[in-house]
């Protein structure tokens, strides 16, 4: 068995307690840190869950796999630990790994594992494959409703509204690196391509404001030397706007090929 600790218990941490809670082969829920204990305990006790709250320094000795599912500014007390004691953390905040390369080479030098799941992305094997060949380009364009953007820091920071728009409305254009820092909490799917690709600062990025959409729209083009190709994914918004629900659907799908008799995709 494969025991899991999540570290998070928002809208993604919820989904993925239950469902480990109704029973996925080979995995258990182990354990849980949380920022508030005692609305999660509560949230815990409602759903008839056993999970013992605990930090995220205790994960190592309670867990084989860590998954952050959690605000960004926690990725260090939870990612550390776990590598360092040779073990694996699933990091949605990827863009929060940009600018923290140290942990992966704790994890190297430790024989711990990073795994960042697709998340409400696609394609990212595709890129992954095209990146053991020549990449020439990576360009993504997001769009998502006002409401799924609003308090990100780059809009704090430069002043821009997204309130009462009547159309949609460029906020951002630049490279991945740079919007993990403006959009932590909204395009981690940017740090995640440019990862599987060709880098964070050759991998650009657009995001509107669109106030004509009711889901989180991204779509990649990617001109390589094996293929070109564009995709593009409409996500519905979980209870939190900001992630969508096929977010927490493909940390399950990943932690059920842990064990799965067979696997689908590179």
């Amino acid at each position: 068995m494969t025991r899991v600790a999540i570290a998070g218990l928002g809208a993604i941490g919820r989904a993925l307690a239950r469902r480990l809670t109704d029973g996925m082969a080979g995995l258990t829920l182990a354990c849980a840190a949380v920022g508030d204990r005692a609305k999660a305990q509560a949230w815990l006790d409602r759903e008839g869950i056993a999970c013992p709250l605990v930090e995220p320094e205790e994960f190592p000795a309670r867990a084989d796999l860590a998954v952050e599912c959690a605000p960004a500014a926690a990725i260090e007390r939870i990612c550390q630990p776990m590598l360092t004691a040779g073990k694996k953390v699933m990091v949605l905040s990827c863009g929060a790994l940009l600018e923290r390369s140290h942990l992966f080479d704790l994890a190297k030098a430790n024989g711990g594992q990073i795994i960042v799941p697709t998340g409400a992305l696609l394609g990212l094997d595709a890129v992954t494959a095209a990146a053991e060949g020549t990449i020439h380009s990576v360009r993504m364009t997001t769009r998502k409703p006002p409401n799924g953007l609003a308090g990100a820091p780059h809009l704090v920071k430069n002043n821009i509204s997204v309130d009462g728009l009547n159309e949609a409305k460029r906020v951002f254009k630049g490279t991945a690196r740079e919007a993990a820092i403006g959009f932590p909490a909204n395009v981690n799917v940017a740090a995640a391509l440019s990862l599987a690709g060709i880098g964070p600062d050759r991998t650009t990025i657009e995001i509107w404001a669109d106030p004509g959409v009711d889901r989180n729209l991204h779509s990649i083009e990617v001109e390589a030397d094996s293929a070109s190709f564009t995709l593009t994914i409409a996500n519905i918004p979980s209870e939190n706007p900001r992630t969508g629900k096929i977010t927490a659907l493909s940390v399950l799908a990943a932690l059920r090929k842990l064990h799965a008799p067979y696997r689908i995709g590179t």
